[in-house]
């Protein structure tokens, strides 16, 4: 069971980045927020390269390494197309500001590590999960900033939410961490509720347009 549920994990969280990286230059843009983004490229460097050296031969550690290189390539996609997202910001601006965000993120992974250890899996689990939480929500803030669904998919929607259910089952559920049981629950609510405004925005595109233009216009 263990070795299905990472299976299905790896697989769903890996269909996320080839579409990521997929929307990231077909419509020229990145399509994962970049606080999440950076905080993942940290997360799966900083423990692909500790798995390398103490367990290479567990299923895990592989799926981090597939995982840290597609990471490069949506990173390039965000420092190549993501000031267009930012008009006004300078080019040097906007790039000091990405790296600043890179750079956070591994001090915020090895602080984990610092506070938590490598024991039980509990800095990797509870970082993991958090920072998923945030991706979550920033998912949905994302649609709103972008007024519509610009390098947005549902397909990277419900593998996001696939990808997160099944370690929630796995270590909330079967190992009975009640930490992990609650994020996971809260993952899946922000997660499906993204799903729905996808539906509902490829179901009824004018609506989101008239939403947008109806909070712009001035009141009468």
């Amino acid at each position: 069971m263990e070795n299905l549920l990472s299976g299905l994990s790896g697989l769903a969280w890996t269909i996320v980045y080839i579409e990521a990286i997929r929307l990231g230059f077909t419509q020229r843009t990145y399509a994962i927020p970049i606080a999440a983004l950076g905080l993942n490229f940290a997360w799966e460097w900083t423990y692909a390269i500790h798995d390398l050296a103490t367990a290479p031969a567990q299923l895990q550690t592989w799926i981090n390494v597939v995982w840290a290189l597609a990471d490069i390539v949506i990173l390039y996609t965000f420092f190549r197309f993501g000031r267009r997202e930012l008009p006004g910001v300078p080019k040097t601006l906007f790039v000091v500001w990405g790296v600043a965000v890179v750079a956070t993120s591994f001090v915020v992974q090895w602080l984990f590590i610092a506070e938590f250890g490598l024991a039980d899996h509990l800095a990797p689990r509870n970082s993991a999960f958090l920072q998923n939480l945030l991706m979550s929500g920033l998912f949905i803030a994302m649609f709103y900033a972008r007024r519509g669904t610009r390098g947005q998919s549902l397909l990277i929607a419900v593998a996001k939410w696939i990808g997160t259910l099944a370690p929630t089952i796995l270590v909330g559920v079967i190992e009975g961490s009640s930490f992990i049981l609650g994020l996971g629950i809260l993952c899946s609510v922000f997660d499906l509720a993204y799903i729905a405004v996808l539906v509902q925005a490829r179901r009824n595109p004018a609506s989101v347009v008239g939403r947008f233009d109806r909070r712009s216009s001035p009141v009468g």
